[in-house]
């Protein structure tokens, strides 16, 4: 065979045409040691904090610790196939979720991949999880009303949109049930909820999705579940990916809410994590930075200036304590960073007073701005009324002969107590519970056998619905009680106790 020189340098021509210079250079390291969740990797010299990283098998990690000769890599998903001496590849972008419409109505895992088999996500935009909280120029007053539909809460504790207003009790005591009735109650609000669950049981997620899918919640409502099962890694995270997709809808202009359920079970898988990272411990053995953990957390909920579209983000954190201990190192700093907390008591809950919430140390740094006026009108005297009921109640124990003034403020108050009482998963609107709340402090009920208020309220906001829409109907527009609607309020109340007696 001959060869012909026009051919081969033809051919040379070609290849050096098609040759590529550019070489993929990527930055490795080895993994020196692995277990419980957390990686050390030498050789990552010019790897950022808070970088994602991949070990094999597609599983990622965040760089969480830059040390002289290592660093340490908390490992997002199971370690059990990662070993050492294998590589670990840098990514060169920031921890960042899936954010828009597409996460909407989703059940996902901490780092937004899906857990309710629907298939992915359907997110083009992502957002890094850790971003600095909108200054105080960027911000409003917070003076728009986040109605729970709990009347104890909305009357007296109320919530505004761009709130932190922290839930803090025992366990078992309905803190959860609180914050899934205030989801509910945003229906047909505008307003995007995301719940995030935090070290849950899978069987109590399940019940948390049931229940919202029941009551059509799901359709404005993302779950973010790191489990109980899951590496402490991702409980630390949940929050953080909770935080950033409703941040999103936020610069949106929308309002949002966030339920982080709970900040306990954070608290104790960041402590879990600092220790193996051989960071040193402080009070409770938590690390230094805890009080960081959370408030750079919370100092993310906003109500947003104008200028920058008036979305909001409210955030209800859960707290639990032990025994009622709220003076324990992570409740009094959570409560320090909030804007009023939500107490629930044992003995109240007990007692079969629930929502059981604790008036006395409850309390909203927000306040009245948060409530409507019609609202704030009949509710103004209600918390102050509730305490001298309880007082002169331990005192009229141990005596028989009361005064009839006293036994008139004993009877208003039982019957405030029993109206205050709520069912779960039925939240109640606003202009329903300043009608019953109104003909109570008015001592329309004072007559009414304690056993047969829940029949009564009942039957009155049917009757109100079916003969005197008119009123509810201003009092919900308006959000006012002004003195044409309180005469139509009393004639409709006086005739109801005349039809039933």
């Amino acid at each position: 065979m001959k060869l012909r020189p026009e051919e081969i340098s033809s051919v040379l021509a070609q290849e050096l045409k098609n040759y590529d210079r550019n070489l993929g250079i990527e930055s490795v390291g080895t993994i020196l040691q692995v277990g419980d969740g957390i990686a050390r990797v030498y050789g990552l010299q010019d790897v950022m904090a808070g970088e994602m990283v991949e070990f094999p098998g597609e599983i990622f990690g965040i760089v969480l610790n830059l040390e002289e000769d290592s660093v340490g890599v908390a490992i997002m998903g199971p370690d059990t196939k990662i070993k050492e001496g294998d590589q670990v590849k840098r990514t060169g972008t920031i921890a960042s979720v899936p954010v828009g419409d597409g996460v909407i109505g989703r059940v996902l895992n901490a780092v937004g991949q899906p857990l309710d088999g629907e298939g992915p996500v359907p997110s083009t935009q992502t957002r890094n999880i850790e971003l600095k909280a909108p200054g105080v120029t960027a911000r409003q007053p917070v003076k728009q009303p986040l109605a729970t539909g709990l009347k104890a809460v909305d009357s007296m504790i109320p919530i505004g949109r761009g709130q932190r207003e922290l839930i803090i009790g025992d366990r078992g005591t309905g803190k959860t049930a609180i914050a899934i009735d205030t989801i509910i109650n945003q229906k047909g609000k505008g307003v995007y909820c995301f719940y995030v669950a935090i070290g849950q049981k899978q069987s109590t997620v399940a019940t948390v999705h049931k229940k919202l899918k029941e009551h059509g919640a799901m359709e404005y409502t993302t779950i973010i579940a790191a489990n109980a099962s899951d590496p402490a890694p991702m409980l630390y995270l949940a929050p953080y990916t909770g935080v950033t997709m409703a941040e999103h809808q936020m610069w949106l202009g929308k309002d949002t809410l966030v339920v982080y359920d709970d900040l306990s079970k954070q608290a104790n898988a960041y402590r879990q994590m600092s220790l193996l990272l051989r960071r040193p411990p402080g009070r409770e053995a938590y690390p230094g930075d805890v009080f960081y953990l959370h408030s750079r957390l919370l100092e993310r909920a906003v109500k947003l200036s104008d200028e920058n579209g008036g979305g909001s983000l409210t955030a209800l954190p859960i707290i639990e304590t032990q025994a009622s201990d709220v003076s324990a190192y992570i409740p009094t700093n959570v409560i320090s960073i909030t804007d009023g907390q939500i107490f629930l008591e044992n003995d109240l809950f007990y007692q079969g007073i629930r929502p059981a919430i604790n008036v006395g140390i409850s309390v909203s740094r927000v306040g009245g701005s948060a409530q409507t006026k019609a609202m704030k009108k009949v509710a103004g005297s209600l918390r102050l009324d509730l305490a001298q009921y309880r007082e002169l109640a331990a005192f009229a124990q141990f005596g028989s002969d009361l005064d009839k003034a006293t036994q008139r403020q004993l009877t208003r108050g039982e019957r405030m107590v029993e109206i205050l009482k709520q069912d779960q998963y039925v939240p109640m609107p606003t202009e329903k519970q300043v009608a019953i709340i109104f003909a109570a402090s008015k001592g329309f009920l004072d007559t009414v056998p304690l056993d047969q208020l829940k029949v009564w309220e009942k039957d009155f906001h049917i009757f109100l619905d079916e003969k005197h829409s008119a009123v509810l109907q201003a009092i919900s527009t308006t959000g006012k009680l002004d003195d044409d609607t309180v005469e139509h309020l009393t004639a409709a109340i006086q005739e109801f106790i005349k039809i039933r007696g």
